[in-house]
């Protein structure tokens, strides 16, 4: 892993946007989106760039199961609001939360990702050390999915909903496998409460109790985390 600590989340930002400048001047053509608060500063400096994806394709990392993309809380609405209605991609992929029948659904995303293979993914990670939704426990062999959301997945995600009664309980996930099968990832993580998963991830087990510590196994990772989301780790970066 490429480690690169910086001040705060809008430093965090300008790193993430060098990596995508540089993937996409290195020829990358399929981008994998995540969404929720820790991407946005990455997307505002994308936005303001000169940067153009209309001839690539962007692959999202999930959705929540029961929420019709034109909802201001699906990942969809998320994904055009921050970076798709300033840069569009020649074409945009995400899981379909509305989808009748959940296993068509997971077939048809994984045949998307086998279709499209990722130059660079972007991640988040959870307090919980999460990436994507694949909660503690997931399988590693996993590709795209049905999951159950923990209580303190959907506890975290309440703040952007009314209520916490209000948060979906089920998401479509790209799986592990489909994750680590990108040529490169991008992984950003920001404030303190994040600290133990970030230490986990790069200095604890490769365990399926901290799901992110598969990247340990990945060739190409670029780790950007401010200095707070890195103030348990033993090493200096």
């Amino acid at each position: 892993m490429k480690v690169i600590v910086v001040k705060d989340q809008a430093a965090g930002g300008k790193e993430g946007y060098k990596v995508f400048k540089d993937a996409l001047d290195n020829g990358a053509k399929v981008f994998g989106l995540a969404t929720g608060s820790t991407p946005v500063t990455t997307y505002k400096e994308i936005v303001n760039s000169d940067l153009d994806f209309s001839d690539c394709t962007s692959v999202n990392l999930d959705e929540y199961v029961g929420i019709a993309p034109d909802n201001d809380q699906s990942y969809k609405y998320f994904m055009q609001t921050h970076l798709f209605n300033d840069k569009p991609f020649k074409e945009s992929f995400l899981p379909n939360g509305l989808a009748s029948d959940p296993e068509a659904e997971v077939k048809r995303y994984d045949k998307v990702i086998d279709e499209h293979p990722i130059d660079l993914q972007i991640l988040g990670i959870g307090r919980n050390g999460h990436i994507g939704f694949n909660e503690p426990g997931t399988p590693r062999d996993i590709t795209t999915h049905v999951v159950d959301l923990t209580e303190s997945t959907i506890e975290a995600n309440a703040r952007f909903f009314a209520s916490e009664n209000d948060v979906p309980k089920q998401a479509f996930s790209m799986g592990l496998a489909s994750i680590m099968k990108s040529k490169h990832l991008l992984l950003e993580a920001f404030g303190e409460n994040k600290a133990d998963a970030v230490k986990g991830m790069i200095e604890g087990p490769d365990t399926v109790d901290l799901p992110a510590s598969i990247l340990q196994n990945h060739p190409d990772v670029t780790v950007i985390i401010d200095e707070a989301a890195a103030s348990k780790l033993s090493k200096k970066y």
